[in-house]
């Protein structure tokens, strides 16, 4: 296991004479057989390829760390004492990096065969696209509907409120989370999911890395805000298709995350959507912080019942 600044130490050395390679950062939580499976799969794909590779272990209670460093020495690790969160990891790794494109890929993630290449060839024919993410599949097989709007007051309420899940037939309830596309075309979206994305260095120079003041989730809604708001195009690509198993290191502390999820929506609106609203700020916390306790209470009695029965 390398320390930060042995790490920074021998990317530099590795990577001084030229920065055309693919940085992959990935955070780990108590993840080490799927990460063991991603780490396999990702070695093939990037054969062939200039790369470095990171997982940050964000004080796993499993043997993540330990993993990696016997099994995948050609892995630079960063074993923190503490969780960080995801968007401080991820910095983490980033600031050492050198490539001149940042793969942030999640560890309950497998690369199928040709992905990386077939993003890496969409950034080189497309030069106002500043992120590009791929197609996500679910365990089963099926399509992941994976890309989302950017979240609006009218939309999100919607959706905390369960009116998208209740009247799912009508469209102002769908459009958030874009059910009327079948995730099979490519085209411009708002916010791909943070399981797998390819980010131009350029792009990372300019806007700056991921707020850490998002612990867990809205991190990547935040930086892909800020990347269209700095003028540049975030792409999905159906050809380069990755396995993502969702949710597994979310599931594990599920009420933690739904409160995660809240507190950040409300990060995001204060930064990007208050304004001069600052009036807002107590009723928006407020309300957000009432739909969370009443999702967890939903959340322990179907778990309850399903011990029951």
């Amino acid at each position: 296991m390398l320390s930060q600044e042995a790490s920074s130490t021998r990317a530099h050395e590795v990577f001084s004479k030229s920065r055309s390679c693919v940085s992959v950062v990935i955070v780990s939580w108590n993840t080490s057989c799927l990460l063991r499976r991603c780490l396999e799969t990702l070695k093939q794909e990037l054969q062939g390829l200039e790369h470095e590779v990171f997982v940050v272990d964000n004080d796993s209670s499993d043997d993540s760390a330990a993993m990696v460093a016997n099994e995948h020495p050609w892995v630079q690790l960063i074993a923190n004492q503490s969780n960080k969160g995801f968007a401080c990891a991820n910095n983490q790794a980033i600031e050492l990096s050198c490539g001149n494109v940042v793969l942030l890929l999640n560890p309950d993630t497998e690369v199928l065969p040709g992905s990386i290449q077939k993003l890496l060839r969409f950034l080189e024919e497309k030069p106002c696209a500043g992120v590009v993410a791929p197609q996500l599949i679910n365990t089963d097989g099926t399509i992941q509907r994976s890309c989302r709007q950017f979240p609006t007051f009218t939309g999100m309420l919607y959706e905390l409120m369960g009116l998208s899940r209740l009247f799912l037939h009508k469209p102002r309830f769908r459009q958030y989370k874009m059910l009327d596309w079948n995730h099979n075309d490519e085209r411009q979206v708002d916010q791909p999911e943070g399981a797998c994305l390819l980010v131009r260095r350029e792009v990372i120079d300019q806007v700056g890395l991921l707020d850490e003041d998002f612990f867990m989730l809205f991190e990547e809604v935040d930086w892909c805000y800020r990347i269209k708001q700095a003028g540049w195009e975030i792409w999905f690509e159906p050809q380069a298709k990755v396995i993502h198993h969702y949710g597994q290191s979310i599931k594990q502390v599920r009420p933690k995350m739904i409160f995660c999820s809240h507190q950040g929506l409300y990060r995001f609106w204060k930064k990007h959507y208050r304004g001069h609203h600052f009036y807002l700020d107590w009723f928006a916390y407020a309300g957000l912080m009432c739909l969370a306790l009443l999702r967890v209470g939903a959340y322990q009695v179907k778990t309850f019942s399903g011990k029951l029965f």
